[in-house]
């Protein structure tokens, strides 16, 4: 490093930078807190607006519409991308924090499925697409301004400071859901008062928008507007020069894609498989997920600057690598410490279910329309919701399915041409005799708490946001450096908004369904272990490293 940049990134923080970063962060922490607030009372969600639907079903649906506005997450970053890029950082994040600000309000107000029928579901899911069009223009310009106001040598330690808002937005939902529930208790929480923190987006819009309002536009871009050199067709000189879009491409596959699902993995599908899967009680698991988040979160600052002394690329090379190699250990772990009734029912009396596979489906209904009746089907309906791991054993043609707990055989029966009536008294039953089976062979309904390792599982939880933090605080500032100034803010919003909207976001339906059509509670962990590998082998091969890049370049 010459020795003016040296001196220009040992120098203290000026009040400006302070300022921009602390304004800048404070309103990307609102706007995660408005996109993640769903994600935290999905379960509750799916009991209001997706009623028609089996437990298992309904709460796939739930976390889908979650997903959906992960899904239009690129959309959003083309647009407001095009807008910072041709108008102002500036001008582009404020009205994306208006956007998500409003959309999140309405959902705290939205009648439910039992009011205005299937009206509500759609309009949630449309609500969620807003969120996610929002958070696609939120995020490229809150790194772009803070990049660009930061001394080169610096880059990665200023901008760590906004990658350290998702963890803190998830961390303020998770109080804010668990404050408001333990205020008003359990019953009015899930009739009413899981409407309060959506509610509160209202003063974080106020505060956020304020904020917003009192920064100026970023010296690069300035300095670029007063040259003549901004551009009339963002989108096009991105994606229509091989040049950029190969660059758009490597940042994806070798750099977004990886870093999203361990940012889920490490956080979302470790909460949801704590509840779901482990049948944790949801006060405990989100309280020691939150706490997981609080002891990790200053490490986003401590990869930022380290990334600044060795470069971007290795530490979040590692990171893939060290989730890729203990994503099985860890979640195993957390089955021994958090519910070991249940791992030792698993070892001692194993379940099976024997079927034709032909007369098996895909255990994923994401539009709510079909349906789950054959004798194979109703037994792996019931294991999933039930939170029960069990072996899929091929058996001939013509064979009717059943189920072995242990040494007890259960018998299922075909649904398919029963009257409803009929088909409720027999599923009823079957129900019934197969919750006695695995009850009487050790399978828990819940984990017992005082059977909880609470500082082992605490310890696993820190390790894998300790991962998070490795891949995603060093990854701002490396997004910015690859692009030019002219079109930096959609070239790097795209690849970091689909890696992260579309390889993470739908990681958690996608684990779920997998694990219920699979049987083995692990195996939604192939998914983002096979991500981290594709994205450490591209990144290793074709990423260059850009911590020394000039940021002026137009």
């Amino acid at each position: 490093m010459p020795h003016d940049a040296m001196d220009e990134a040992n120098r203290p923080m000026t009040h400006e930078e302070r300022r921009v970063i602390l304004a800048s962060s404070m309103g990307t922490v609102f706007e995660w807190y408005d996109f993640y607030v769903y994600g935290s009372l999905a379960a509750v969600i799916a009991q209001h607006f997706f009623t028609g639907l089996n437990p298992t079903a309904g709460f796939i649906f739930a976390l889908l519409t979650f997903a959906a506005g992960f899904a239009v997450r690129p959309f959003g970053a083309l647009v407001f991308g095009r807008l910072g890029d041709m108008v102002g950082r500036k001008y582009a994040f404020v009205v994306s924090i208006l956007v998500m600000g409003l959309s999140t309000f309405l959902v705290g107000v939205l009648p439910s499925s039992a009011s205005i029928g299937t009206a509500a579901p759609m309009i949630l899911l449309l609500l969620r697409l807003l969120q996610g069009l929002a958070l696609g223009g939120e995020y490229g310009g809150a790194a772009v301004y803070v990049a660009e106001h930061a001394p080169q040598g610096r880059r990665g330690f200023f901008t760590s400071w906004i990658q350290t808002t998702a963890t803190t937005g998830m961390f303020l939902s998770l109080v804010v859901v668990l404050g408001t529930r333990a205020t008003l208790g359990q019953e009015a929480f899930d009739a009413w008062g899981w409407r309060v923190p959506f509610l509160i987006s209202v003063l974080l819009l106020v505060i956020s928008v304020w904020i917003r309002l009192r920064l100026h536009e970023s010296p690069a871009f300035t300095r670029m507007k007063s040259e003549g050199l901004v551009s009339r067709a963002p989108i096009k000189e991105a994606f229509g020069r091989w040049r950029n879009l190969r660059l758009i491409l490597l940042a994806l596959i070798g750099l977004t894609a990886g870093q999203a699902v361990v940012w889920y993995t490490g956080q979302f599908y470790a909460l949801y498989f704590l509840t779901e899967t482990l049948g944790v009680d949801a006060n405990i698991a989100n309280i020691l997920v939150a706490l997981a988040l609080l002891l990790a979160c200053p490490f986003f600052l401590v990869f930022g600057a380290l990334s600044d002394r060795i470069g971007r690329k290795p530490i979040i090379m590692t990171g893939c690598l060290i989730a890729a190699l203990t994503y099985f250990p860890v979640f195993k772990g957390l089955t021994h410490y958090a519910n070991p009734a249940l791992e030792r029912a698993q070892n001692q009396a194993p379940v099976y279910v024997v079927a034709n596979p032909e007369d098996c489906s895909l255990q994923f209904n994401p539009v709510g329309i079909a349906s789950f009746t054959s004798a194979c089907d109703l037994l792996k309906a019931f294991m999933a919701s039930h939170s029960v791991h069990y072996i899929n054993q091929t058996a001939p043609p013509g064979t009717m399915a059943y189920a072995l707990v242990g040494e007890q055989r259960i018998d299922s029966f075909d649904g398919t041409s029963l009257p409803r009536a009929e088909f409720a008294r027999r599923n009823a039953r079957l129900q019934e005799e197969l919750r006695q089976a695995v009850r009487n062979h050790g399978y828990p309904a819940y984990a017992d708490p005082s059977q909880i390792n609470f500082t082992m599982v605490l310890l696993l939880l820190f390790f894998l946001v300790l991962q998070v933090t490795m891949v995603y605080g060093p990854i701002a500032a490396m997004l910015v450096e690859m692009f030019p100034t002219r079109i930096r803010y959609t070239s790097m919003s795209v690849p970091y908004h689909i890696g992260n909207g579309w390889f993470g976001g739908f990681l958690p339906p996608v684990a779920f369904a997998t694990v219920a059509t699979t049987g083995n509670m692990y195996d939604g962990l192939w998914y983002p272990i096979a991500v981290c590998i594709m994205t450490l082998v591209v990144g290793l091969l074709f990423v260059k490293e850009t911590r020394h890049n000039d940021l002026n370049a137009p």
